[in-house]
């Protein structure tokens, strides 16, 4: 008798599982249709079989690969019934096999990545995939099978345990939708559909299935791998993910006592370090609201975020006060009060400590945190166009888009992340903290992203593998940098603004490192989109996330593209601007970038420019972004520290017109109009006037200050 089909047999085997892995299957009942169909789940460890399989009616049978039979008597052992389908390494033959399975209207569960997932990330599908699906019109059910890479059966490279929670979710039955083309790019065309919604579901089951505020994710992971290092700062001093949360639960209870009541937003006025990484998660646990003050944009505009915010206390450092020569006489004079980590560090005692470590080394439920505020942080808008707006982020916010990007980056739990952009911009928080955290892996806090000649040698020095950077930054690490400082590195993934060609040719050939360019806002947690490993287009700026719609909105002047508007679980709670929030509020739900962009059949965006930043000219529109695209890294014979910036300003005749400012005193008007006719723009975008200025203002995120330079050129 095949016991493989045997009911008993199977349902003993499941009460197995559920009583070692805590199995569980979401939707199983997707699975009783009828032939012909195709069960496609991801693929990360060698049972992955087993969960699947015992969900499922006899009537369904695997392809497997005949090879592991051939050195196992185990893999022959199981490879040896009914409801396997062994095909060999001839593609074709293996494909025949399979098509007349589900031609005669059978049922077929195929992974149809062909390999193990190294990183829990969705590999490229088999080639073969969407020729099945449009050869036979099969159905498709999906299967994401959760924490399966946590088995010690993985080649999974990050932290595995004996018996991890395991859970399978299916699918509704999908019918493939029909493409136009040639046969090839049909199957090629059915394949990314798949892989998309392979991604989607994945994305949707973690928003369902996993932790719903930041902290308790954190914690989470913290409960896994207590003795790992999460941080590590500047001073050489690391954190553990155990430390992490006892820091975290004792700085709640100081919060509890120091804290006014009734007023849940707290200012943050902090450095990169690993006091500012366990401040946040206290914050979190204390069920307070920590807004991230910018000590970069000066103490007026921090008073003004201050206002904004209602906020009547902010924590911060007397060293670091006195180390950054912050003048914050203005904030006490003001009524703020401050609150300092030495202080509150000294009223610490030893008891208390012991007491919470203890308390996470007996009690595994340690870390549910209750209640929560649904806002999670208050970030303040860069003002390169204005003034900054706060922006209110939710836990759900914040882990959409760190789930999201999960989906897409094959990041690993071994990377070891560098952040030197700061917590105050979101990309340093969301990307550069959260993400690995919630990865389990390592964090290098930076305190300083212009510290161009100290930052690649502790790169190196720390063996970091991960860099998040912008444009600006990236030139003046390449700059400084030995070519072996960066050679560990595997993702650099760049942002806030236009990655120039120059930029990646230089990292290219001094460092051999691929750049990939993404985009966001602070408004949206920040990711949108971003080139990856897997898929990657030239030009672009990637690909959207999972889980966000978008539409485009005409706008006069402009003939390809629109104005991009997107909608999804990562877009902010509102503004705390009253003017800004209700605009937000009328389009309901949608955020508007301001950025005119084209988007492909195939979701990826191509930035035309800001909508703020075009000028109408004679009548005509004309990029200010195409025009600074067309002069950065045009002069090299001036060095590559040139740099050229433009804007707008009225014109009697012709509307407006365009000014330059250059950091350059030999810099010609023939070159920039040549460097303007090379790259094919037209006369109207050529400055009329340019200006020598000692540095181009920029922002701590690195970006242009555009209303800075504006009141430098214009008024």
């Amino acid at each position: 008798m095949n016991i493989w089909a045997n009911r008993l047999f199977l349902k003993l085997m499941r009460g197995v599982l559920r009583l070692w892995f805590r199995f569980r299957a979401f939707n199983e009942e997707a699975t009783h249709c009828d032939g012909p169909a195709l069960l496609i789940p991801n693929h990360l460890s060698w049972i992955d079989w087993l969960f699947v399989g015992l969900c499922l009616e006899p009537d369904w049978k695997f392809a497997a690969s005949e090879l592991p039979a051939r050195h196992s008597k185990l893999h022959k052992w199981v490879l040896s019934n009914e409801r396997i389908i062994l095909i060999g390494t001839e593609p074709s033959a293996s494909l025949k096999k399979m098509t007349a399975h589900l031609e005669a209207g059978g049922k077929l569960i195929l992974f149809a990545e062909g390999r193990m997932s190294r990183t829990g990330c969705l590999q490229r599908l088999f080639d073969g995939t969407g020729f099945l699906i449009q050869k036979t019109g099969a159905k498709v059910v999906l299967c994401y099978l959760r924490g399966a890479q946590r088995v010690l059966a993985s080649p999974h490279g990050g932290w595995t345990e004996w018996f991890p929670k395991v859970s399978a979710h299916f699918s509704e039955p999908l019918t493939a939708p029909e493409f136009e083309g040639k046969s090839a790019e049909q199957r090629a065309r059915l394949n990314q559909w798949l892989r998309d919604r392979m991604i989607e579901q994945q994305f949707e089951t973690e928003m369902e299935h996993g932790p719903q505020t930041v902290i308790t994710a954190i914690a989470e992971v913290a409960r896994h791998i207590p003795s790992r290092v999460a941080l590590e700062d500047s001073t050489f001093q690391d954190v553990t993910y155990q430390r992490l949360l006892v820091g975290t639960d004792v700085l709640a209870g100081q919060w509890d006592k120091r804290l006014e009541r009734g007023i849940d937003r707290v200012g943050v006025l902090l450095p990169n370090v690993n006091g500012k990484a366990i401040t946040l998660t206290s914050l979190w646990a204390a069920g307070k609201v920590p807004a991230i003050l910018n000590y970069t944009a000066g103490t007026a505009s921090m008073l003004a975020c201050l206002e904004l915010s209602g906020i009547k206390q902010v924590i911060t450092s007397s060293a670091f006060i006195e180390k950054a020569k912050l003048d914050v006489a203005p904030l006490e004079e003001a009524g703020l009060e401050l609150i300092y980590l030495e202080d509150v560090r000294d009223s610490i005692s030893g008891l208390s400590k012991l007491c919470a470590l203890l308390n996470h080394k007996l009690n595994p439920w340690a870390g549910q945190y209750t209640p929560f505020a649904d806002t999670a942080v208050v970030l303040y808008t860069s003002g390169s166009e204005g003034t900054p707006k706060g922006v209110e982020l939710t836990h759900k916010n914040l882990l959409a888009n760190v789930r999201q990007s999960m989906s897409v980056i094959d990041l690993k739990d071994t990377d070891r992340f560098f952040t030197c952009l700061p917590l105050f911009h979101s990309f340093g928080l969301t990307v550069g903290l959260l993400l690995p955290l919630l990865r389990g892996a390592y964090v290098y806090l930076f305190p300083s992203p212009l510290m161009y000649r100290q930052i690649p040698a502790a790169f190196y020095d720390r063996d970091c593998t991960v860099l998040l950077a912008t444009n600006t930054f990236l030139n003046g690490y390449a700059r400084a940098a030995q070519a072996a400082d960066f050679s560990e590195l595997r993702y650099l993934i760049c942002g806030a603004e236009k990655v120039q060609d120059a930029t990646r040719e230089a990292w290219a050939k001094k460092f051999g490192v691929r750049l990939f360019e993404g985009y966001g806002a602070t408004e949206t947690s920040p990711v949108l989109s971003t080139n990856t490993i897997f898929e990657s287009r030239d030009g672009s700026v990637g690909r959207l996330f999972p889980g966000v719609e978008y539409k485009l909105e005409k706008v006069d002047g402009v003939d390809e593209g629109g104005k991009l508007l997107v909608k999804g679980p990562n877009i902010m709670k509102g503004y705390l601007n009253a003017e800004p929030n209700a605009e937000f509020k009328k389009l309901d739900g949608w955020y508007d970038t301001g950025d005119i962009v084209t988007v492909d059949e195939d979701r990826y965006i191509f930035i035309k420019g800001r909508a703020k930043r075009f000028a109408k000219i004679s009548g005509e529109m004309v990029s200010l972004t195409a025009v600074e695209a067309a002069l950065a890294g045009a002069f090299p014979q001036h060095g590559e520290e040139c740099a050229v910036a433009v804007v707008a300003r009225p014109d009697a005749d012709k509307g407006e017109q365009l000014i330059a400012a250059t950091n350059t005193p030999d810099l010609t008007a023939e070159e920039i109009r040549e460097a303007i006719a090379k790259a094919g723009l037209p006369n109207l975008a050529v400055p009329r006037e340019i200006k020598v200025l000692d540095e181009i203002p920029v922002l701590g995120s690195g970006k242009t200050n555009y209303p800075e330079l504006t009141k430098l050129l214009v008024e």
